[in-house]
């Protein structure tokens, strides 16, 4: 219930129900799993001009400056090796350090990529914390909101990329001893070889899962709470002790949706960008027509698939956002902080006055101690049900006010038995 149907009906208020608090994009109570599969899409459409725009400009950026440097850097070590022919001495180091050379660079892209994924998190979780309030941010206000946390995002997508090159360094190393015993010829060492690397593969799937949906709230609370990447890191892990399988199951849903939603439009693009490449040319590729196939077979499609990887990502991370925003609301007051927060507001306090909606209050935050065991919808009994708690004094009698008075009831005193009195002539005096 919210505050307004408490002051509105006062000590009654039991006996009735009002919607909770709802001053902009989600209702200020704990969310239902549908709530939380459904607020992401509704974020996008509460903010498209921010979020879609900003998302499609990221994307367009990373890829033009990906195929630049990494196109540049094929063109200038490939080149070498025209000059070089094979029976030459220096052939094959060349050849492994053009190739080691080119990893390496697309190596960095992807850091570069993670960074500004990085910033697309901040911002999001920027806008779903004015949109908790009420409020549409321009692009500017979410920047400033999220510039402080920057580079602490930015190093928690690095730590990311480096648990993912250690897992991956940690398989091939693996595959690497199995050949390694196979140009030995031990029959033996590579089947336990490749037995080991797939046991390590299919255990490293589930870990990675585990360890990506109790740390999915990072993000959120460094730019919201403020808060340095070990404590974001511990905030994390202890806000979804108890929520894991929700939010699993919410990322996992989105991720299903936006994965099905960009095979969907990419598949039948490429087909039919196939089926007009022979109808531009039917004798065969010359200059002109090859151009036209590129640009119908690849680049189109390829656009209207960075437009859906954009919406994917901001979906992504919205429901990231709520996923924190409801373990708040459940384990720490949340919704009554900004409820608080709201009313104050409207009545004209300043901002320094209402201080910061998503800090975290130490006596009500969570801590290393197991949060208690929801009770379900199902066992809790509607509002206004059962027995209602009386004050203690309300119904006491005073304490004089039904006592008798003292001789007032008493009960006569008891009499003798009757005896009766002898018949006449008996002589009885």
């Amino acid at each position: 219930m919210s505050a307004q149907g408490w002051n509105a009906q006062g000590s009654n208020s039991a006996l009735g129900w009002t919607p909770a608090l709802k001053p902009g994009l989600i209702p200020l109570h704990p969310l239902t799993f549908g709530a939380l599969l459904g607020k992401p899409f509704a974020a996008l459409r509460h903010n498209p001009k921010v979020l879609f725009g900003f998302a499609i400009v990221i994307q367009l950026v990373v890829a033009v400056i990906t195929v630049v440097v990494v196109g540049a850097v094929v063109f200038a070590t490939f080149t070498r090796m025209e000059s070089l022919s094979p029976s030459n001495p220096d052939f094959y180091p060349v050849l492994w350090g053009s190739i080691a050379i080119n990893a390496l660079v697309v190596l960095a892209m992807s850091f570069v990529s993670l960074a500004f994924t990085a910033v697309m998190q901040g911002v999001v979780a920027a806008d779903i914390g004015c949109a908790a309030l009420g409020e549409k941010a321009s692009l500017g206000r979410l920047w400033r909101l999220m510039k402080p946390a920057f580079w602490r995002l930015v190093g928690w997508s690095v730590l990311q990329a480096l648990a993912a090159i250690v897992l991956m360094a940690v398989i091939g190393g693996i595959v690497a001893l199995g050949v390694m015993a196979g140009v030995g010829g031990s029959g033996e060492g590579v089947a336990i070889t490749v037995v080991i690397g797939i046991l390590l593969v299919l255990g490293m799937i589930p870990l990675w899962v585990w360890l990506s949906t109790k740390l999915m709230l990072v993000p959120s609370v460094l730019v919201l709470e403020h808060a340095g990447i070990r404590a974001a890191l511990v905030r994390s892990w202890r806000l979804t002790r108890g929520r894991f399988w929700v939010a699993f199951g919410v990322m996992f849903l989105v991720s299903l949706i936006m994965s099905t939603a960009v095979g969907v439009v990419s598949m039948p693009l490429s087909l039919l960008g196939s089926l007009f490449g022979s109808v531009i040319a039917p004798s065969g590729p010359n200059d002109t027509s090859a151009i036209a196939i590129y640009v119908i077979t690849a680049i189109a499609p390829q656009l209207l698939v960075y437009v859906l990887q954009a919406v994917a990502i901001v979906v992504q991370c919205a429901a990231a956002a709520f996923i924190y925003l409801d373990c708040r609301m459940r384990y720490e007051g949340l919704d009554h902080s900004l409820i608080n927060y709201l009313e104050r507001r409207d009545l004209g306090e300043s901002e320094d006055q209402l201080g910061d909606p998503f800090a975290v209050d130490p006596a009500t935050a969570v801590s290393s101690t197991p949060p208690p065991k929801p009770i379900p919808d199902y066992a809790s009994a509607p509002v206004g049900w059962g027995p209602q708690p009386y004050p203690p004094q309300q119904y006491q009698y005073p304490p004089q006010q039904y006592q008798s008075p003292p001789q007032q009831y008493q009960s006569p005193p008891q009499q003798q038995p009757y005896t009766p009195p002898p018949p006449p002539g008996s002589g009885a005096a």
